[in-house]
């Protein structure tokens, strides 16, 4: 999902930095009135950039990751999910990748807009629906984000400084295919050791580093 350097305009990057800090902001109070979403947010941001590290390719006219939202999301919950994305993109700039910096508020945005849409409209309607967090639900909020995620790769490749073909967006789409189908396995593992009786929820820590499960948040 990194669009490449050099690819966006630099007065629309400062468009981009502008949206990014705004959305950010707008969560910090949340952060400051609850002081355990600031250790959700570095776990998740550290959680992150292991996944990002640990697939990356080349794809088309943008780069292929692993990047384990959902299960991020529904361990550490939405805020410090929304947080992490962000530090954890400048992490792996500053260690890995230092190229990625200047498109850094675009990269945040590409991941932290659909995780404000799947929360906010799509998350709590499906718990609502179904009584409790299924397989179906988790299958629907993957498919709901990868969306997402794709679409704000195809909108940045239009506004690039060099025309891209809907062919070269749909070979990167397609090669996500195998990530947006191994994320519900990843997914469904992390729940069953933060189930009720699962082995973290019985650790002293789990109520300061894990979010409640969603179905009763």
């Amino acid at each position: 999902m990194h669009i490449e350097p050099g690819l966006i305009a630099p007065v629309k990057l400062l468009f981009a930095a502008g949206a990014a800090t705004i959305v950010l902001a707008s969560y910090v109070p949340q952060l400051l009135r609850q002081p355990a979403l600031l250790l959700r947010s570095l776990l998740a941001a550290l959680f992150f950039s292991c996944f990002m590290q640990a697939f990356h390719m080349k794809a088309g006219p943008s780069e292929l990751h692993f990047l384990g939202v959902m299960p991020l999301y529904l361990s550490f919950g939405f805020v410090p999910t929304l947080i992490g994305l962000g530090l954890g993109l400048l992490l792996q700039g500053l260690i890995f990748e230092p190229q990625d910096l200047p498109h850094l508020a675009v990269n945040s945005l590409s991941l932290m807009l659909p995780l404000m849409v799947v929360h906010y409209g799509l998350a709590k309607r499906l718990i609502r629906s179904e009584g409790r967090l299924t397989v179906k639900c988790l299958l629907k909020l993957d498919a709901a984000y990868y969306g997402g995620v794709l679409a704000m790769v195809g909108f940045w490749l239009t506004l690039g400084q060099t025309q891209t073909s809907l062919a070269e967006w749909a070979s990167f789409a397609v090669a996500y295919a195998p990530v947006v189908l191994l994320e519900p396995v990843v997914t469904l593992g992390v729940l069953w050791l933060l189930r009720p009786a699962g082995l973290l929820r019985r650790q002293h820590f789990a109520a300061l580093c894990f979010a409640p499960p969603l179905g009763r948040a």
